[in-house]
């Protein structure tokens, strides 16, 4: 696992540190393929360069964030922000269904909008895939 990402995690409180740890195996497991950092002091995995998925922790939950979530046609999501942004907000790592947590990751890989490119295009979202 990414250094910084394990020290993100381990500066949590017991629970939400339950919460990090089993959200970065799980994305590191299913998107292998992806480059992960912090990125504006959160966790976050990019595939070819494109931020897809990442998490933050929040006054009183850790949300679990798809950039182009919004696209997924999930009922377990939440919208967020103006964009295509989704969440899904955890207070027990007993919440977290690993299920849904995969084919939300599965449809990261396969479902793109353009944010590495949206500063460049002045804020206007292209999909990529």
């Amino acid at each position: 696992m990414n250094t910084e990402i394990q020290n993100y995690n381990d500066s949590q409180t017991a629970e939400d540190k339950k919460i990090c740890d089993l959200l970065s195996a799980e994305i590191n497991a299913f998107l292998h393929e992806a480059e992960s950092k912090i990125w504006h002091r959160h966790p976050v995995w990019f595939l070819e360069g494109n931020p897809v998925a990442g998490y933050s922790k929040l006054k009183d939950s850790v949300r679990l964030l798809f950039w182009s979530g919004q696209t997924f046609e999930e009922s377990g999501l939440h919208n967020e922000g103006s964009f295509k942004a989704a969440e899904k907000r955890y207070t027990n790592v007993d919440q977290i269904n690993i299920d849904d947590l995969k084919r939300w990751l599965e449809k990261a890989r396969t479902i793109q909008w353009d944010y590495k490119n949206i500063v460049k295009r002045k804020g206007v979202l292209i999909r990529l895939k």
